[in-house]
């Protein structure tokens, strides 16, 4: 059996030809390159990583290598944004599950709680993008598949919408004490958040366990 391997993400296909799509990125078959025994058998054995190989490269390429493109090939390598995007996807349910129950429930101490984790969000989002650009630069040489395209729409789908959620806080902070009906709008607009941070979420996961 053949296997071929893919030059965006490092994806390994056993068959007598390369997938036409990959199902971990989604770059098309032209970016598959078939790996004889000897190579496949190295590749499946340490499974190094692609950030490993074009640091190598880079460090035996030139000395000089400047002081940002040190600290930004260490993010990639210490996987900045994987680390980084845990902390408001972690906050991120709790905030939406705190609005729910305060507007069924007309709790305002809950209301307020969710207004502190959005804060929380809308600030660690600038790293989670930023760390997250240099990772497809570096790791996946900037390729625009589908699936990266859907993960940057998601991405910021997340950060326009939880600006908008603080924003409404700061303009109506009354908002735990208005009927349900009212605060429609307002609900939709979490679960629009949530939902896109769980589809970039997913299409991140692919990438790292390229299951």
């Amino acid at each position: 059996m053949k296997k071929w391997k893919c030059t965006v993400c490092g994806y390994i296909h056993e068959g007598d030809e390369p997938p036409e799509i990959c199902p971990v990125c989604g770059a098309d078959k032209s970016k598959f390159v078939e790996l004889d025994s000897a190579e496949a058998g190295e590749e499946i054995a340490d499974q190094q990583t692609i950030e490993e190989k074009e640091l190598a490269s880079k460090s035996e390429a030139s000395v000089f290598v400047s002081t940002f493109d040190r600290l930004f090939d260490l993010m990639v390598k210490h996987h900045v944004h994987p680390i980084s995007v845990h902390i408001p996807n972690g906050v991120l349910p709790a905030s939406v599950l705190f609005i729910v129950l305060a507007a069924i429930f007309n709790i305002s101490g809950l209301s307020q709680a969710a207004f502190y984790n959005l804060v929380f969000v809308v600030v660690t989002m600038p790293l989670v993008l930023f760390s997250g650009y240099l990772e497809w630069q570096k790791k996946y040489g900037g390729e625009l598949t589908n699936r990266f395209i859907i993960k940057m729409i998601c991405a910021g789908i997340v950060t326009l919408t939880a600006i908008i959620l603080v924003v409404w806080f700061l303009i109506d902070p009354k908002l735990a004490a208005e009927p349900l009906y009212r605060k429609g709008m307002f609900l939709f607009i979490n679960v629009v958040m949530l939902a896109a941070a769980g589809a970039a979420g997913f299409i991140g996961g692919k990438l790292v366990f390229k299951d």
